[in-house]
């Protein structure tokens, strides 16, 4: 058996580790000034004590100081929609300090109840969010809705404010997660589209899809390589990275198989070892809150099972050990940061 990337995933998990401890022993000597400065409302105070302290996390990440849900203020660090930045935000969220009375922290923004009452300030542009008017459609049989989104000031703004600006709308009627789990296309538009409905409606229509999608089912999926062999997956659905944001490593295990039908795939002793060791490694995976199966696809005598886990754990090294014994050839196993799961995008809600 051959284990590749293993060391790479680490270093990087080491890093992100090491400043995120940084910033909360910098947040607890720091946190009288910052407690001063928040009171006084000095933002640009608080920009240059935040800024730099956030940023040696990783300069991609976005940061606000917000109103609390039960504190009086929220710290948000958050990816603003980096599926490769979720992780480092969950784990700041994870390592932070109990919240008080003053502050609490989170690691992207949260709905508003209030939403339409807002007023947003994007690109120098102030815009209304209760003049948002939205067109939505919702594909069949996916977990998701289309939105195209209107605002009477969009005819005078360039396309990226306006993307940004329909981005924060979104986030603050949903919150961010959910616009990640439940909204597909995004496209603002300068003309209001016919079929529009007032934004404060998005929530109750992305509620009626998720209420079809309780929970997590496993889907059969056939079709052809790229080289026109056939090809049999297995995918969880919805498959989102949204929901397991902490699990930032891929684990590609790729496995020969003997006994094959006409078109290549699994079949007699072939098709029952196979079986076995997957119900083995969900037996393994499923206890845990820090790994998941994700896909697992046959073709051309090779079973692939596409895993994936926290990289600060040691989940990996179990998934190996599972597959020492592969009685049909061998095994390779190959570890590497995937945070967008980029490896399984095809099977992506």
């Amino acid at each position: 058996m051959r284990l590749f990337g293993r060391k790479d995933a680490d270093e990087g998990a080491g890093r992100s580790q090491e400043a995120i401890a940084g910033f909360w022993a910098w947040w607890q000597e720091t946190r009288p000034r910052l407690d001063a400065l928040v009171a006084a409302g000095d933002k640009s105070g608080l920009d240059e004590l935040l800024g730099p302290a956030v940023a040696a996390i990783h300069p991609g990440l976005v940061w606000e100081v917000a109103p609390g849900g039960e504190a009086a203020h929220a710290l948000v660090v958050t990816a603003a929609g980096d599926a490769e930045l979720r992780p480092p935000a969950h784990r700041w969220a994870k390592a932070a300090p109990p919240s008080d009375l003053l502050w609490e922290f989170h690691p992207s923004r949260r709905a508003n109840p209030r939403a339409s009452e807002l007023t947003i300030e994007v690109g120098g542009y102030e815009l209304a969010l209760g003049k948002f008017a939205l067109g939505l459609r919702v594909p069949p049989n996916q977990p998701r809705v289309d939105v195209t989104a209107y605002h009477p000031m969009f005819g005078e703004i360039d396309g990226d404010t306006r993307m940004e600006a329909t981005l924060l709308a979104l986030d603050h009627l949903l919150g961010e997660d959910d616009v990640a789990r439940w909204v597909g296309e995004i496209a603002p538009a300068t003309f209001e589209p016919i079929d529009a409905v007032a934004a404060v409606h998005l929530p109750v229509v992305v509620a009626d899809v998720a209420s079809g999608y309780s929970g997590e089912e496993w889907l059969r999926l056939e079709g052809r390589s790229g080289r026109g062999a056939a090809l049999v997956a297995q995918a969880r659905h919805p498959l989102r990275p949204v929901d397991r944001p902490l699990l930032d490593q891929h684990i590609a295990v790729s496995v020969p198989y003997k006994h094959r039908d006409g078109d290549g795939l699994p079949a007699g002793a072939s098709l029952e070892a196979l079986r076995d060791v997957e119900e083995r490694l969900s037996a393994l995976l499923d206890p845990r809150d820090d790994a998941v199966l994700a896909v697992h696809l046959s073709t051309e005598g090779r079973r692939l099972f596409h895993v994936y886990a926290d990289s600060t754990g040691d989940a990996a090294s179990h998934v190996k050990s599972l597959f020492t014994a592969w009685p049909e050839g061998r095994a390779r196993v190959e570890v590497t940061l995937d945070p967008a799961w980029t490896a399984v995008a095809p099977f992506l809600s």
